[in-house]
């Protein structure tokens, strides 16, 4: 019996779509529609999977080739899964992969997992004939689902990557969405097509980039992940453009997830921490803070700025925070009301006093960034006030930039 791939396509994306309505996440008829419509397997044809644990460096790899017979299976399911698909190692061309293990490199490109993409094109309100610009689209899968709900000639994305802008301009015509990839510098928009109703950006940026703001249309959104130095505390960043006026808003708040830095963005890990914490978690002390929830999103943002150059480690058994750069780190419990604490860095005590102005700021849940100011500093504010929780988003200037 031959393989129909197109039955075996559209079931698993009737079953995806089926998955994310029962957990709740997708709501938007005009996506569930763009889900069911946009085909996958055109725009991820192959995918990475690790199979060396964490920590190991080189890193061993296994490519699934979805056009071999051998692979089909485990490519479509991990393709329609609510997996990140891995696509690309250090900006590798795409044309001639070869399926099987491979050892080194790290991923350069991937499609975010589909719930982290449904919930942020939710957010944006996409509807027939706005314009949409997505930054950073790597292999386009946001940018064919907002193509396929507004209409085609409609979507542009900016992806600085030559082989990934010229690998998704081939699939997503494939596709026949009408949707165009510029290869350029995504910080720079695309002004060409200015202004759009909607833009996206698919990777964190420390602050907003001023093109952004200047290409986006009267009454339109723009949302993009703010990425600090910790992967643990990921911010999102709504701004819109108020219609006749033209002032400008922008709304911070945490959230449990966020899109990967800007190529060249060095995050903090715990990973090479962690047999030391596990052999010596540090000296017992009392505690005023008890470990807060994972859910506090508004603190933990505060707390990302606030108290710097910390990450957290979620794979431990109690809440345990690190400061890889000063050999520091803070391990909550298990007995309640202590904490132990290790190295030069007071790293809990750091926690206790953000969360201590947290809450005599009535525990905001959301910051209000300043987009405005002539010398190109964003100021972030919780209120107004002596009690108001306040810091300033660190420059692009300051990220190192990886050349393409």
């Amino acid at each position: 019996m031959s393989f129909d791939l197109h039955t075996a396509t559209s079931g698993r994306r009737a079953a995806m779509v089926d998955r994310l309505k029962a957990d709740g996440v997708l709501t938007s008829p005009l996506l569930r529609d763009a889900l069911l419509r946009v085909r996958r397997e055109v725009l991820l044809p192959h995918a990475y999977v690790r199979i060396s644990g964490p920590g190991a460096d080189p890193i061993d790899w296994r490519l699934l080739d979805g056009s071999h017979p051998d692979d089909r299976e485990e490519w479509l399911d991990l393709i329609h899964s609510d997996e990140s698909i891995l696509l690309q190692r250090d900006g590798e061309p795409l044309d001639t992969l070869a399926r099987g293990q491979v050892t080194g490199g790290h991923m350069t490109s991937m499609s975010t997992y589909t719930p982290a993409t449904v919930e942020t094109l939710q957010v944006l309100g996409l509807a027939p004939v706005q314009r949409y610009l997505g930054l950073g689209p790597g292999p386009g899968v946001a940018l064919a689902l907002a193509a396929t709900t507004i209409g085609p000639g409609r979507a542009t994305g900016v992806e600085r990557d030559p082989h990934m802008a010229a690998f998704a301009q081939r699939n997503l015509n494939r596709l026949g969405v009408g949707a165009v990839v510029m290869e350029g510098d995504a910080f720079e928009g695309h002004e060409a097509r200015a202004p759009y109703d909607r833009i996206h950006s698919g990777i964190g940026v420390p602050c907003v980039p001023p093109a952004w703001v200047e290409q986006l249309a009267p009454g339109e959104r723009l949302l993009t992940t703010l990425a600090t130095r910790t992967p643990s505390w990921p911010g999102q960043l709504l701004v819109t453009r108020t219609v006749g006026t033209g002032r400008i808003a922008a709304v911070l708040r945490g959230r449990p997830r966020g899109y990967r830095p800007m190529s060249g963005y060095q995050w903090l890990t715990a990973l090479d921490h962690r047999a030391r914490i596990k052999a010596d978690p540090g000296t017992a002390r009392p505690t005023r803070l008890a470990p807060p929830a994972d859910d506090a999103y508004g603190f933990w943002i505060a707390a990302a700025y606030l108290a710097p150059g910390l990450v957290r480690d979620f794979q431990a058994e109690t809440m345990t925070i690190v400061a890889p750069e000063d050999d520091s780190w803070a391990v909550a419990g298990p007995v309640d009301g202590t904490v132990r604490v290790h190295g030069p860095r007071d790293v809990w005590a750091e926690l206790e006093d953000v969360h201590a102005h947290w809450v005599e700021a009535g525990r905001p849940q959301t910051y209000e960034v300043d987009l405005h100011d002539g010398t190109g500093v964003q100021p972030v504010t919780s209120g107004t006030g002596p009690e108001a929780l306040n810091w300033s988003l660190p420059p692009l200037a300051t990220v190192p930039r990886q050349m393409p």
